[in-house]
């Protein structure tokens, strides 16, 4: 019982890997994870928020490691004032279209978890990233400021920087390590795919020149080779998985077999010895008693001995 409870935790065990594998390989794009998080913002939006006030979102387990907040703001106050949302300043004469009274701005930091999923969706050839991604999308709201979800979802909107860029300062972020003397690049990920390059306004500031998302890189040509290595591992790795999978569950269930036929043969046998050593009851009288079946040596006459012994006489 012991070897099969063991088996049974291996099985459970490789089994939960699995589904958590699968948890975390189902956002593959990168336009696929701002829907998922647009989704689930706006599902927890409440059409009471304050107007200019920076609100903190909860996203689900599955998307742990990535921040959002989001702000609201008229269209006018936001061109006139400008805004500051966390690592964006957006200066006086920003244009947010096509924007009829309201808009949202959503700013992401996918973290170091999600970050790396621009390397499948981007030509990062000789690059690697040494900050998370930072991320300022703008929505559609309705005129009175209300979301209602039972006509569409909210829509993208385009934000266009007016005189002045966007600044993007990457100052309070966590940075990876890079070796002393090289200088980072601002990288600029479009939703065509292409990825823009373009020197730091000052240490650890980009500027844009409208919404998407954002980085910092350096020129690392063997990141390439190691993606790929460590895609070959994690294939090489399920299929294995896979197969230890299977095969322990077939011994599982070999062993199961193998005991239960061990089990009646033993009863089978038990029951055949029981009835052939048991001795027969006989009745003597009102009382019973054990007998053995009868079995008796016959008596032989030597006939020789017998005709010399009479003779004699």
């Amino acid at each position: 019982m012991g070897i099969f409870f063991s088996l049974t935790l291996i099985l459970i065990s490789l089994a939960s890997l699995h589904i958590l594998q699968a948890q975390t390989q189902e956002i593959q794009s990168a336009s696929l994870l701002d829907l998922v998080i647009r989704d689930y913002t706006f599902k927890s939006y409440n059409n009471y928020f304050r107007t200019g006030k920076l609100h903190r979102i909860n996203l689900p387990a599955n998307l742990s490691g990535i921040n959002v907040d989001i702000i609201r703001y008229r269209c006018g106050s936001l061109r006139r004032f400008g805004a500051r949302i966390k690592e964006f300043h957006l200066n006086v004469g920003v244009d947010v279209h096509p924007c009829i009274e309201r808009v949202i701005l959503l700013r992401q930091n996918l973290g170091s978890n999600w970050s790396s999923i621009y390397y499948n969706n981007y030509e990062l050839t000789g690059y690697r990233l040494i900050s998370p991604v930072l991320g300022l999308l703008a929505y559609n709201i309705g005129v009175s400021g209300i979301i209602n979800f039972n006509s569409s979802m909210p829509f993208e909107l385009g934000i266009e920087a007016g005189r002045k860029p966007i600044l993007v300062d990457f100052s309070n972020t966590t940075l990876y390590h890079v070796s002393t003397g090289i200088v980072p690049l601002c990288a600029s990920f479009d939703p065509d795919g292409k990825m823009i390059l373009s020197s730091q306004m000052r240490p650890k500031v980009c500027i844009a020149m409208r919404n998407g998302h954002f980085g910092l890189v350096v020129e690392s040509p063997m990141i390439p080779l190691k993606r790929r290595a460590s895609k070959w591992k994690i294939a090489i790795g399920s299929s294995i998985g896979a197969t230890l999978g299977a095969f322990l569950l077939s011994l599982l269930l070999i062993a199961m077999f193998v005991n239960a036929k061990k089990k009646a043969r033993m009863d089978e046998l038990e029951r055949r010895a029981y009835e052939e050593e048991a001795l027969q009851v006989s009745m003597v009288g009102h009382v019973g008693g054990l007998t053995a079946s009868s079995s008796r040596t016959v008596a032989m006459i030597e006939h020789d001995e017998y005709r010399t012994n009479t003779t004699h006489s």
